[in-house]
């Protein structure tokens, strides 16, 4: 099994924190430069990591490539409402990576204009909503709904993309996973 990907994907990270204790290879690329494109191109069509390789299967996009691995390897069932919040987590992390790119692109972020305006909107309705599922505990068992949140704010904050001092409870989550092994193993700073 081999997964396709780079270091700082958040998408990429989650699969990775998935898969501990599963042999697996990681190919790391670098998807902006030239050869890591040529790579990509290869075996996504659609230019995104993370790609799962399994035998003769090629798996696209993290939620699909989670549930291909869930199926395999019948590690957990997530509740419909697991599911919603997932959706929740993604909107913020797509989002967000929408940001990024804007200013890689030297747009100002800081502007008064539709697409940063709904991007920022849709940050700060569904930071709020997460804030309150911690609280209520959803995030407590280290399943993959709890993977992805992880993945979502340590990458926020390593790429400088959100201040968190309004959402204590998920500064605090952060802080309590941030000892794992595993999160120490893939840790884009690393």
């Amino acid at each position: 099994m081999k997964l396709i990907g780079s270091k700082p994907s958040p998408y990429v990270r989650r699969i990775r924190l998935f898969l501990e204790g599963v042999n697996y290879e990681f190919v790391e690329l670098d998807i902006l430069d030239g050869e890591g494109r040529e790579e990509l191109r290869r075996h996504a069509p659609a230019m995104k990591i993370p790609v799962l390789i399994d035998d003769d299967h090629s798996v696209y996009d993290s939620r699909v490539i989670y549930n291909y691995l869930n199926d395999k390897l019948k590690r957990e069932h997530l509740t419909w409402e697991q599911q919603n919040t997932l959706t929740l987590i993604d909107a913020v992390n797509d989002s967000l990576v929408t940001l990024l790119m804007l200013q890689r692109s030297e747009v100002d972020t800081d502007s008064d204009v539709l697409i940063v305006n709904l991007q920022r909107e849709r940050i700060a309705e569904t930071l709020a909503i997460l804030e309150q599922k911690v609280v209520e505990g959803e995030f407590d068992q280290w399943q993959y709904p709890a993977m992805c949140l992880y993945c979502l704010l340590d990458w926020a904050n390593f790429r400088n993309l959100q201040d968190f001092s309004a959402y204590p409870n998920l500064t605090a989550f952060h802080q309590r996973e941030s000892s794992r092994p595993i999160i120490e193993a893939t840790d884009p700073r690393a």
